[in-house]
C-alpha cells in the first residue's frame, strides 16, 4: 500500500487507475468499523466494478484500522477528524473533486466530509447508514466492552460478539477499535442534513437492523434517492451486486456528464 501523513497520523491507501488505463474521474471509498479497504472494497468487487466502469479508485484504511496508524485516545476518532483524513488524501493526490462512497461508519464519515467540503464532492453514496445519522449514535458503546474483554468467550452480547469476531478475523488492534467506538459517535443536526445539496444515494439492506430509516434519511436531503438492497442485512449488503450496480449507475450521471 501507499502511505501519507495527515497531522502526524499515517494513513495507508491504494490508488487504482481505470481498467482501460485512462484518466477517469476519481472515487474515494471509506470503509466501515472494524473493516479495512481490502475487506470492504477489494474483496466484494467494488474496486473492480468501479475501475471497469472507468473510474480512478482511491481507498484507504481509516485511522485505527488496517495498515494505518493506531491511536488510543477516543478524541482522535471523532467523525470530523476521520472525515478530514479523506479530504487530506484527496489534497495529497491533487484531486479537486471526487465521488465519495462510504459504508456504515464510513458512510457517517463520508457525510461529515461532504457537509464540510461540498465543492469537493460531486456525488455521494451512503451505504449501511439510515436515519441514525441524525437521531442516533451508530453502533452501541457495549461493542467497546466486547473488544476489551479478555476473550471472545467472555462476550455475551450478540452484537458485541459479532464485532469482536469480525475484528479478530481481520487481525485488527482491539484497543484502537475500542477507542474508535467511543470517539466516533457524532450525529449530524437535521438542519445541517437539510443543507447537504450533494447528489446522494442512500443504500440500506431491507433486513439491516443497524441502519434503519434509510428512506427517511434520503427524504430529508435536498437531492437524494433511496435504494433498498433486497434481502440483505448489515454484513451482506455491502457486497451485494445490485448495490454496486445502483451506485455505479448513479455516479455515472454526475461524474461522466
Amino acid at each position: 500500500m501507499l502511505r501519507f501523513s495527515h497531522n502526524g497520523v499515517g494513513i495507508a491507501y491504494i490508488d487504482v487507475p481505470p481498467h482501460d488505463g485512462g484518466e477517469g474521474p476519481a472515487v474515494l471509498l471509506i470503509h466501515g468499523f472494524a473493516s479495512n479497504h481490502a475487506v470492504n472494497w477489494v474483496g466484494p468487487q467494488w474496486v473492480k466494478s468501479l475501475t471497469h466502469a472507468g473510474y480512478r479508485v482511491i481507498a484507504y484504511d481509516n485511522r485505527g484500522h488496517g495498515q494505518s496508524d493506531k491511536l488510543y485516545d477516543p478524541e482522535a476518532y471523532t467523525s470530523q477528524a476521520m472525515a478530514s483524513d479523506g479530504i487530506a488524501l484527496l489534497d495529497h493526490l491533487g484531486i479537486q473533486r471526487a465521488g465519495v462512497i462510504g459504508y456504515s461508519m464510513g458512510a457517517r464519515n463520508a457525510a461529515f466530509l461532504a457537509r464540510a467540503n461540498p465543492r469537493r464532492v460531486a456525488c455521494l453514496s451512503l451505504g449501511g447508514l439510515g436515519y441514525r445519522l441524525i437521531d442516533g449514535i451508530g453502533l452501541p458503546p457495549s461493542i467497546a466492552d466486547a473488544l476489551e474483554a479478555p476473550s471472545i468467550s467472555d462476550v455475551k452480547d450478540p452484537m458485541g460478539r459479532m464485532f469482536r469476531a469480525f475484528a479478530e478475523q481481520n487481525r485488527q488492534d482491539l484497543k484502537a477499535l475500542a477507542a474508535c467506538i467511543r470517539g466516533s459517535r457524532q450525529t449530524m443536526p437535521i438542519d445541517h442534513v437539510r443543507l447537504m445539496t450533494t447528489p446522494t444515494i442512500v443504500c440500506v439492506g431491507t433486513t439491516d437492523p443497524i441502519a434503519t430509516g434509510g428512506e427517511k434519511l434520503a427524504a430529508v436531503m435536498p437531492d437524494a434517492t433511496y435504494f433498498a438492497i433486497e434481502g440483505r442485512d448489515h454484513n451482506t449488503a455491502v457486497g451485494d451486486k445490485s448495490h454496486r450496480a445502483a451506485v455505479v449507475d448513479y455516479f455515472n450521471r454526475y461524474l461522466k456528464s
